[in-house]
C-alpha cells in the first residue's frame, strides 16, 4: 500500500505516541500488567488505521471531455442548482460529496483545463454535511477553465474533524484531468459547481470513486 506524502508526520508522530502508552504501562502502571498484550494489539490497529487513511490508490487515469468525473470518494449528500458568488457569479449545478473517515481523502480534478482561480478561505468547522459549510467553513475554492471556456468550480471544505487542507495547484496552471488536486486529513466533503444545464448522473446517497465516476455529462457549447 503506497501512503500519501502528507501523512508521513502524522503516521511517525502517532507510531511514537502508542510506542510511548504502551511503554508507560509496562514501565510504571503494575495494575495494567495483564492487560499489555490487548493494550499492543489495540494500539496497532489504531496505528494501522491512521497509516490506512493516508493511503493512496493507484487507478486508472480516464479522459473525456464531456464528462465530470467524482473529485474524490464518498458519498453524494447535495445535488441542486445554487448561485455562485465567489468567482464565476451565475447560476450552477452543485454535487457535493461526502467524505467518512474510512474513505480514501486524495482529491482529483473532475475536468481538465487552465487554472483560473484558486484561494484558501479561513473559516468555521460545522459537521461536513451542513448546508453552510460551503460558504463558512475552512475551505480551498478552484476554478478550472476548460479549453472551450466554460468554468468548473470545485471547493475543498474542512469538517468537524478535518483540520487541514492541501491544495497542488495554482492559477495558471494547465492540469489534465483526474490529476491529483489535493488531500484533506480526516474526513470532509468536496463541492462539484457545473455549467447547470450539465447532465446530471448521480442521486444523494450514491456512492461514487474518485476519478474512477462520472457524475454529470457538459452540454455541448453552442454560440
Amino acid at each position: 500500500m503506497k501512503i500519501n506524502k502528507e501523512g508521513y508526520i502524522i503516521i511517525g508522530v502517532t507510531g511514537l505516541i502508542c510506542l510511548a502508552i504502551w511503554l508507560i504501562g509496562y514501565l510504571f502502571i503494575e495494575s495494567v500488567a495483564g492487560y499489555l498484550g490487548y493494550m499492543a494489539v489495540f494500539l496497532l490497529v489504531l496505528w494501522f488505521f491512521v497509516a490506512a487513511f493516508f493511503r493512496e490508490p493507484r487507478r486508472v487515469q480516464i479522459h473525456d471531455d464531456e464528462l465530470v468525473f467524482a473529485p474524490c470518494d464518498g458519498r453524494v449528500v447535495v445535488t441542486e442548482v445554487v448561485h455562485e458568488t465567489e468567482h464565476i457569479d451565475c447560476e450552477m449545478l452543485q454535487i457535493s460529496i461526502f467524505m467518512s473517515l474510512t474513505n480514501v481523502h486524495m482529491n482529483w480534478l473532475p475536468v481538465g483545463g487552465e487554472v483560473e482561480y484558486a484561494k484558501h478561505h479561513h473559516g468555521r468547522f460545522l459537521v461536513a454535511w451542513h448546508p453552510k459549510s460551503s460558504t463558512e467553513n475552512e475551505r480551498t475554492t478552484t476554478v478550472v477553465r476548460l479549453k472551450d471556456g466554460r468554468k468548473v468550480l470545485l471547493r475543498q471544505i474542512a469538517g468537524l474533524i478535518a483540520r487541514r487542507i492541501v491544495s497542488y495547484v495554482k492559477p495558471g496552471k494547465q492540469v489534465k484531468q483526474n490529476d491529483v488536486l489535493g488531500f484533506i486529513k480526516f474526513g470532509s466533503r468536496v463541492d462539484v459547481l457545473v455549467p447547470k444545464d450539465s447532465e446530471l448522473f448521480v442521486e444523494i446517497g450514491d456512492p461514487v470513486i474518485g476519478s474512477q465516476t462520472p457524475i454529470a455529462r457538459l452540454s455541448r457549447k453552442t454560440e
